[in-house]
């Protein structure tokens, strides 16, 4: 079995990934791709006679199809994509089928139809109420914090994991195809394909945080998670932290060891950008609580008190995304940020001016590339996050290209504009971030303002600092950022995940597996082809030809039982060391762990 928790490694592997492919180019491989949504916009004209006129058409701004296209249009890269995901619209069981016939002829995807009560309580119960608040650090303290632990919410989970593998099952050619699954909704689904499929060519990548281990361990059921994950031959992560606290977790509850590799995911660096009239510092977040929101509001109003300049120069633009998940901490979020925004507007706004100008409804994605390119500084105040991408995209967008100059600046190449990848308009190609510590993005970004976002004092002179800096320091800091992002894009993060996920099952054909535990305790154990077991016989003969031996034991687990607190060896087993001692050839090492 391949070591899990390898990652790949932008910063170190930057030449092997550029040409990883070279040897795969003779085969065309075909990678299924596993999540909780398809990258699908789903749409029904209820006002047709019959009811049941679907139509569908690709979510541009979902990341998984922006890694299709990456890949698709590298010429070293020989792969068909196919998804496998939920729809984000209920569809009845009498149109089940032609919708699925309808999506695998014109999108190469397969739905995975989930009963109502059971999406219910995976989705909005187990996957938002349990795994979300715990990645985030939010422990189960009271009903109100993420609720207590509901087995319920489990077993629905793990149904819906169940769900998705038969639907792999119905596509997948198990020696040939390449499985990447993402995301926390899906964490067990490697037990359940690699029980049907020993040699499944199987990755996971966690798109969220991954606890430390003192959190991770308050799960009641943290290790059926672990083991699942590990049945994956390649486990990514977006941080060297989160996967560090993952390998924890793995060593500390399961007493495995590990060994690991760094890599980041990108944005597209070649998407067409608009442009605004307006200078403004901008905000980008889902209204979540972990978002940091009503704390980047709270910086701004200290921002405002402390430099009384300011006022009715500069706008802070929040696009507040909305809530993915459900509740009164939902609630109290979007509560909380109204009136926030209420209070400081009625402070320091005045006729034709606001300070804060909220958005909570929908963007298109050229709308909020819009507000990117006229921001003069983006804030990121998350408290706990994944890799965000935000930062990424306000880069790439306030780098703009030829296109853009000539569709929306009306420059041509023969009128200054177009003149290279980044287009004509030099005053665009500067930016300023400023970005939580705690984000996932923010050791690749070595030229962000970084901010405790706790500390809101902080955070409003980290403003005034990105408001004064001058010119020159912005456009090297924007050059910096944009050459990192342009050379660790989507596709390189696609590429760098197969590379790893193809070496990471080379041994697949030439080990021998066998297929141990029951239920979410199912691993495979793979051995080399030679390996044969010892026999007693053949340890016993060893053992009287020896002049000299060597015996190591273990006393957890093989003198004592590991469920034994109090107790001591029995006396059997003190008659049989003492045995092994009295052999003048006989050299004994008792091994004992620290907690004895």
């Amino acid at each position: 079995m391949t070591t899990p928790g390898i990652l790949s490694d932008p910063l170190e592997d930057a030449d092997d990934a550029a040409s990883s492919t070279s040897d795969t180019t003779s085969h065309r491989d075909r990678l299924i791709i596993v999540s909780n949504q398809l990258p699908i916009i789903t749409r029904r004209d209820c006002s047709s006679s019959n009811n049941n006129d679907w139509s569908f058409s690709w979510d541009h701004d979902s990341l998984l199809l922006q890694l299709r296209d990456r890949l698709v249009s590298d010429d070293n890269v020989n792969v068909d994509v196919v998804y496998v995901g939920c729809l984000r619209q209920e569809v009845p069981l009498s149109d089940q089928e032609s919708v699925s016939q309808s999506l695998w002829d014109s999108f190469n995807c397969v739905p995975t139809f989930l009963p109502q009560d059971i999406h219910s309580r995976f989705y909005h119960g187990f996957c938002k109420q349990q795994l979300w608040p715990l990645f985030h650090y939010m422990l189960p303290l009271s009903p109100d914090l993420g609720g207590r632990f509901d087995r319920s919410l489990w077993q629905a989970y793990v149904s819906a994991n169940k769900i998705f593998a038969d639907r792999i099952l119905e596509v997948i050619s198990p020696d040939e195809d390449l499985v990447w699954v993402h995301d926390y909704h899906l964490m067990v689904l490697p037990t359940f394909l690699r029980k049907r499929f020993n040699r499944v060519k199987l990755g996971f990548f966690l798109h969220s945080p991954f606890p430390s281990s003192e959190i991770y361990k308050t799960l009641p059921v943290r290790e059926e998670i672990l083991r699942s994950l590990l049945n994956a031959d390649l486990i990514g992560f977006h941080t060297f932290d989160y996967a560090r606290h993952f390998l924890s977790c793995c060593s500390r509850m399961l007493g495995l060891s590990y060994e690991s590799k760094r890599g980041y995911i990108g944005v597209s660096a070649d998407r067409a950008v608009p442009r605004a009239g307006l200078t403004v510092m901008l905000g980008v977040d889902d209204m979540d609580i972990f978002k940091g929101i009503s704390l980047k509001l709270l910086a701004m109003e200290q921002f405002l008190i402390q430099h009384p300049e300011w006022r009715g120069k500069v706008v802070l633009v929040q696009i507040a995304n909305p809530a993915r998940g459900r509740g009164r901490d939902v609630e109290e979020v979007i509560a909380e940020t109204h009136a926030a925004v209420h209070r400081i507007n009625a402070a320091f706004g005045g006729p034709g001016y606001e300070p804060i100008v909220l958005i909570d409804t929908p963007l298109q994605f050229y709308e909020r590339v819009a507000y990117y390119v006229v921001a003069e500084c983006c804030l990121v105040t998350a408290v706990r996050d994944g890799m965000n991408l935000i930062p990424y995209e306000y880069i790439i967008s306030r780098q703009g290209n030829a296109r853009l100059d000539e569709v929306v600046l009306g420059l041509k190449k023969s009128d200054g504009g177009g003149g290279g990848d980044g287009g004509g308009d030099d005053r665009r190609k500067k930016s300023v971030l400023v970005v939580s510590e705690f984000i996932g993005c923010s050791p690749s970004l070595s030229g962000a303002i970084r901010v405790n976002p706790w500390n809101v004092d902080a955070v409003a002179e980290a403003m005034a600092g990105a408001l004064e800096m001058g010119e020159v320091e912005k456009r090297a800091r924007h050059e910096k950022h944009h050459r990192y992002v342009s050379t660790h894009d989507v596709g390189y993060w696609a590429r760098s995940f197969l590379q790893d996920l193809r070496r990471a099952c080379t041994v697949h054909e030439t080990r021998r597996c066998w297929g141990i535990g029951f239920g979410l305790g199912f691993r495979v154990v793979a051995l080399d082809p030679s390996f044969r077991k010892l026999s007693p016989e053949h340890a016993v003969s060893s053992y009287r030809r020896a002049n000299a031996r060597a015996i190591l034991l273990d006393y957890d687990g093989t003198l004592m039982p590991q469920a034994s607190i109090d107790k001591g060896p029995s006396a059997r087993s003190i008659e049989v060391l003492n045995a092994l001692c009295a052999d003048k050839n006989n050299l004994v090492f008792l091994f004992m762990s620290a907690e004895c």
